[in-house]
């Protein structure tokens, strides 16, 4: 078994250099979402905690990036989503796209706005 990375750059780092600026980019979108949030790897993928919490997952995979634990949202939202969405609490984004992370940071508002609620 691979060791898992110890940070979430040591887990970009592992991918080829044509992905590695997708998963940045969707790091970054959900960091300026999130100001404050920490970052660790859990379940051998980038997790993002928020007050302690965990917010979100993200992970590269070889056709694409997916974000985990992404319940369903707001009609106008999830109509936004429909197109990525791959399984029940799963948002898949392909590689051979452009990647919206603006959709991405928005979602990541509505999560920690959801906490609120």
């Amino acid at each position: 078994m691979a060791e898992q990375p110890e940070s979430v750059q040591a887990y970009i780092a592992t991918f080829p250099v044509e992905a590695q600026p997708v998963l940045a980019g969707i790091r970054a979108a959900i960091l300026a979402a999130a100001p404050g949030a920490t970052e660790t790897i859990s379940y051998g993928m980038p997790t993002v905690a928020l007050d302690g919490r965990r917010l979100i997952y993200f992970a590269g995979w070889k056709r694409h990036v997916a974000l985990y634990a992404i319940g369903r949202q707001h009609a106008e939202l999830e109509t936004e989503l429909a197109p990525f969405r791959a399984e029940k609490d799963t948002v898949r984004f392909p590689l051979n796209r452009p990647v919206p992370y603006d959709l991405v940071e928005r979602l990541t508002r509505a999560l920690i706005a959801a906490r609120s609620a």
